[in-house]
């Protein structure tokens, strides 16, 4: 019998199901997320301890390749021999495809400096391993952007995705004109998110992907409640809407994009 998808295949290129709130019926989740039209998922990892656990998911769903990092909220999991785990289980799995979610967050934190240290030897670890990286940014994109200037300036700087997408138009292109890619989530489904809107509609299309984040940020109708991957048509139907576009284009435009930035199957 052949199963025909609702919708057009689609990529939820950063998720976090490993988080206990899944335990109970990731099975169902899963069923969901394969038909809603989800051919491949990205996990994201947000600190070392995760990496076995998310592992074992990939064993379990053969369509997930997962990144390896630490989130610049975690600054405290960063110790002496992380680097050397994070090398370490890039080697030993070819399932893992970037490097992150590493970035920074200034909106719930101030610690700049410690955030910075955690970020370059990650970002150096990158450009090593010739990965890209999943970039966390939040009220932090003059920082940001001066660490990769600086970087690109020595053609050290690292391919990778601005992830759920939250800034300015002009900074969008101050991060497209360093050649990263920009991600939407559940957040551009926000009535009131026009600043997203706006980069949604102008992204160049061959530089933008979509994303749930679950559990966190559902689209609407979902607002606050568990988000999931099945939920990423739903990203993708808004940034259709906003760019006068078919869902079939943007699905057939993000997934293009994912595949080619992550090397995904």
């Amino acid at each position: 019998m052949i199963r025909v998808l609702s919708t057009p295949n689609l990529i939820d290129s950063h998720c976090h199901i490993v988080f206990r709130n899944f335990d109970n019926d990731l099975d169902d989740v899963a069923d969901r997320w394969r038909n809603a039209g989800v051919v491949s998922l990205l996990h994201a990892c947000v600190e070392p301890s995760e990496i076995p656990e998310i592992r074992k998911l990939a064993d379990r769903f053969p369509e997930m390749r997962y990144s390896v990092g630490v989130h610049p909220l975690d600054t405290k999991s960063w110790v002496e021999d992380t680097e050397s785990v994070l090398r370490n289980a890039v080697i030993q799995d070819r399932r893992v495809v970037a490097i992150g979610e590493l970035g920074l967050d200034l909106f719930r934190e101030s610690n700049l400096q410690e955030q910075l240290k955690i970020l370059k030897p990650q970002l150096d670890l990158a450009v090593e391993l010739d990965l890209p990286v999943i970039i966390h940014c939040r009220e932090a994109a003059e920082p940001m952007l001066q660490e990769l200037r600086h970087r690109d300036k020595k053609d050290s700087c690292p391919k990778g995705v601005m992830h759920c997408w939250g800034g300015t138009l002009e900074e969008m292109n101050h991060f497209l004109d360093l050649g990263l890619y920009i991600s939407f989530s559940g957040t551009v489904t926000f009535p009131k998110a026009e600043q997203i809107h706006a980069c949604a509609r102008e992204v160049p299309s061959d530089r933008y992907l979509v994303e749930t984040d679950c559990p966190f940020l559902a689209p609407v109708p979902r607002r606050g409640k568990r988000n999931e991957p099945a939920f990423v048509e739903a990203v993708a139907s808004r940034v259709a809407e906003l760019r006068s576009e078919s869902l079939a284009s943007v699905a057939s435009t993000t997934t293009a994009n994912a595949r080619r930035l992550f090397s995904l199957p």
